[in-house]
């Protein structure tokens, strides 16, 4: 499957964005800061003019901050992203479509079905689903062998990872210039190689949950203090070393690790019971306990708060980098 990207005169090729949600935003200021033209769709107008007066205000306090990716100015950027109610102009003459629409398995169906009427042969069209199988999603497709998923962390532009997660139709160019995109535009892919429900970030973070339930409704922690085991513990070298990293620095080597604590992890591992039902006393006192600290009405404030903090990470963590590779 040869590459189609078509140049511009504005930017280097077209790229279709398919919801205008907060993941959809996302994926077109990522995009467009790498000079990418971008084409966003959504049914309603409303939709996508609050879309792009929110995408303007972010690229603004980016800028402003000096935390706005990319070699092009706020300015530069809000100008390669165009928004649409039509389908077709979205898609047509796209190189890359990427979905976002909630997480419904036959809304996307319906929509993966639209997206092929309207791609141009050589075009990828990816998904940003978070848990179905690409499988369930792509067997119905007559142009499957061009779909793949790629499922982005939350909040796109401010947590780089994404899962690249090919169906069993995937042509493996596909995979390839998928990947080869992501890492241009400053993503950082990884691939997984066997299809499994909610992929690999959703499944460690559904673990996580679970314990962290379990430990309110056991009488153990306050949501409270749960929360600070993370923002204050697990979360602070959690930024800069994987589970693996963590246990093989923790000792002398993952081997001696294990060899210390592999029995205390099975015995812990024994207590962790059945999944919470997340319901009932429990459900209510971490609901009362979250909307006390963060009322619901202060949430689009709360999210500006954390993805500063964010951005000042990743900075960090690449201005380390760079002076490890001198």
């Amino acid at each position: 499957m040869a590459s189609s990207q078509p140049a511009t005169s504005q930017g280097k090729g077209k790229i279709g964005i398919i919801g205008s949600g907060l993941i959809g935003r996302s994926w077109a200021m990522i995009f467009a800061s790498a000079g990418y033209n971008v084409t966003m769709f959504d049914i309603k107008e409303s939709q996508l003019t609050g879309a792009m007066a929110d995408i303007t205000n972010q690229l603004a306090e980016l800028q402003k901050s000096g935390t706005l990716r990319g070699a092009l100015t706020a300015e530069q950027q809000r100008a390669l992203i165009s928004v649409t109610s039509d389908m077709k102009e979205a898609v047509t003459g796209a190189f890359h479509v990427q979905e976002c629409v909630p997480e419904n398995e036959e809304l996307k169906k319906k929509v993966f079905s639209e997206m092929e009427q309207y791609a141009d042969d050589a075009a990828v069209l990816c998904s940003s689903v978070s848990y179905i199988e690409p499988s369930k999603l792509f067997a119905h497709l007559k142009r499957r062998s061009q779909f793949i998923a790629a499922h982005p962390t939350n909040p796109p532009y401010y947590c780089p990872l994404v899962e690249i997660i090919p169906s069993p139709w995937t042509e493996q160019s596909v995979v390839s210039r998928t990947r080869t995109l992501l890492e241009e535009v400053g993503q950082v892919p990884v691939t997984v190689k066997k299809e499994i429900y909610g992929f690999a970030l959703n499944r460690m973070q559904i673990a996580i949950v679970n314990e962290a339930w379990r430990l309110v409704a056991d009488g153990v922690m306050s949501p409270e203090d749960v929360d600070k085991v993370f923002t204050a513990g697990l979360g602070m070298r959690y930024a800069f070393c994987g589970p693996f990293e963590v246990i093989h620095l923790n000792a002398e080597g993952i081997a001696s690790y294990l060899e210390r604590y592999g029995s205390t992890i099975q015995r812990v591992s024994s207590t962790f019971g059945p999944p919470p039902a997340f319901t009932g006393p429990v459900y209510d006192a971490i609901v009362q306990d979250n909307d006390a600290h963060y009322p619901l009405d202060k949430l689009q404030e709360m999210r500006g708060w954390r993805d500063a903090r964010l951005v000042a990470l990743a900075k960090l963590k690449k201005d380390m980098e760079d002076n490890k590779a001198l």
